[in-house]
């Protein structure tokens, strides 16, 4: 008899599915916190258009680095605080002011 054990490999899913959405951050004032709005749209069963319904995610944003405007990716993440259960993963796209 071998001494093998069945460990899983440690990969980035080891804790179960996490959600990842992308959106556009539309608050920046808290310390360590950016608020970012998603957008997505869903076919309505009766009358079949398509309705867009808007959320807001309080993402944990450890350096400060994002600022209103960007478009950036949230995953979620263990609860933080009260309200923040996301996390900022990465920059999607940075705002240009014109």
């Amino acid at each position: 008899m071998s001494d093998q054990t069945n460990t899983p490999a440690q990969t980035n899913e080891a804790h179960g599915f996490r959600r990842k959405m992308v959106g556009k951050v539309i608050k920046d004032k808290m310390n360590k916190t950016v608020v970012v709005e998603t957008v997505s749209a869903r076919r309505d069963a009766l009358y079949g258009k398509y309705v867009r319904t808007r959320a807001r995610y309080k993402a944990h944003d450890e350096k400060n680095e994002y600022k209103v405007g960007d478009e950036v990716e949230i995953q979620e993440h263990r609860p933080i605080s009260k309200d923040k259960r996301f996390t900022v993963v990465r920059l999607v796209k940075k705002f240009v002011e014109e």
